[in-house]
């Protein structure tokens, strides 16, 4: 009878049922199949609620949609270009950077590329750069910032590990630190590939304008304190990372709303239903998974899997190899958000048993889905540029490969050199 209702559910999930309804309908047959109360299921849901971490997810996002719907990205890229433009490869350098800024506060690498794209690219292409290039790194570079403060990714892996209670010292105070490092060494190599790939005029210069630069300060006056507020405020101990969150909501809505008056106070309503309705999304699939991972620890799926691999993998060098093969292809095929709340629970007490750190492990999946995004042939971000820029997604395919290859060689980095993630935390 069982398999038969697993098969049934693996069918509803094939017809288009809502990821949550599978996700219940599996932890379901697991707590039948261990005669487990169905009632856990219930506590689970509350204990997810009881989080006090819970209220920075909705925060920041709302945070990232009012920063989208302004002009706050144009004043960013004026911003990166009067201080990096003179430099080789300086608008490259300039779209790396405000695409990892501008995905880190939105969390989300579609809507950098859609909101930056119409920036970015025509400046590309008119400052000469070749058009393969300039779409493949307008497409990567929309992934970056995944490891950056406050991307809710690393808030929503901090939350996960800590409901697991398995005795893993996550906090997301250290997993905003972990993600930096990592995240410069992409930007490091990919601006090296720039320069190397971006032909003449990626090497050409532009004299620096102490002009320019003030009144591109002037004009981002607003934004500029933003970061600093956010990460001065948490690490030297003024706020908690969810009393951040509403403060960062408060001080974009003030300077959106009635400093800049970019946004009317009519749009607020509709931009805040849009947010709460990704966070909705987000918080039912977590809390199913959540119920699902209760079911895993009391089957001790996580230790059985463990036993199994280590049947076949012995050493922690080819276990993060696996590891990082199976994280790009989920990646690739499943949302961010999904793959966090279904993969984390099962992975982590298997890396731990290996002696990884479950910081270094957060750091290493989130890398992965970065790059999971440029993977074809069914990597998010590539169908995401090719609607936007109106292109064959296989030209994007064959843009975004070398920037692939590129952040592939800093994930082996990422995954071999753990002080890179540790340096600043342990």
């Amino acid at each position: 009878m069982m398999p038969f209702a697993t098969a049934g559910v693996f069918l509803l999930g094939l017809f288009g049922q809502p990821l949550f309804i599978v996700i219940l309908s599996f932890a379901i047959l697991g707590f039948i199949t261990q005669d487990i109360p169905l009632s856990a299921i219930g506590s689970e849901l509350y204990r997810l609620s009881d989080t006090p971490l819970l209220s920075a997810i909705p925060l920041f996002t709302f945070a990232g949609f009012l920063l989208s719907e302004s002009k706050s990205s144009q004043r960013l890229v004026q911003l990166t270009h009067a201080f990096f433009g003179w430099m080789p490869v300086g608008l490259a350098l300039i779209t790396l950077l405000v695409c990892a800024l501008f995905t880190a506060f939105t969390g989300a690498s579609g809507a950098t590329i859609v909101a930056l794209g119409a920036l970015l690219y025509p400046a590309l292409r008119k400052a000469k750069y070749p058009k393969k290039f300039s779409l493949g790194l307008v497409t990567s570079a929309g992934s970056l910032g995944l490891l950056l403060p406050p991307s809710v990714p690393l808030i929503l892996y901090g939350i996960i590990a800590q409901q697991m209670n398995q005795g893993f010292n996550v906090t997301i105070e250290d997993l905003f630190i972990a993600g930096i490092l990592p995240t410069l060494l992409m930007m490091f190599l990919l601006g090296g590939y720039c320069y190397y790939a971006g032909g003449k005029v990626a090497r050409t210069t532009t004299p620096f304008s102490w002009r320019e630069a003030m009144v591109a300060v002037n004009d981002a006056k607003w934004e500029i304190p933003l970061p600093f507020f956010i990460l001065g405020g948490i690490y030297s101990g003024y706020f908690a990372v969810s009393e951040a969150a509403a403060m960062t909501v408060f001080y974009v809505l003030v300077v959106e709303v009635f400093v800049y008056r970019e946004i009317a106070a009519k749009q607020l309503p509709q931009l805040t239903i849009d947010a709460m309705v990704m966070v909705g999304g987000i918080m039912i699939v977590l809390a199913a998974a959540m119920a699902l991972g209760n079911y895993f620890v009391d089957a001790q799926m996580p230790s059985k899997l463990f036993e199994f691999i280590r049947t076949y993998v012995t050493s922690e060098i080819t276990f993060l190899l696996l590891l990082n093969i199976f994280l790009i292809v989920l990646g690739a095929v499943l949302d961010i958000f999904a793959a966090l709340v279904l993969v984390v629970p099962l992975i982590l007490p298997v890396a731990v048993s290996f002696g990884i750190d479950p910081i270094h492990l957060g750091v290493i999946f989130l890398a992965n889905m970065q790059i999971g995004y440029l993977t074809p042939p069914v990597g998010m971000n590539l169908f995401i540029s090719s609607f936007r820029f109106k292109e064959p997604v296989t030209t994007l395919y064959k843009a975004s490969l070398p920037f692939m290859g590129v952040l592939l060689v800093a994930l082996m980095a990422i995954t071999y050199i753990p002080w890179l993630s540790l340096v600043f935390v342990r």
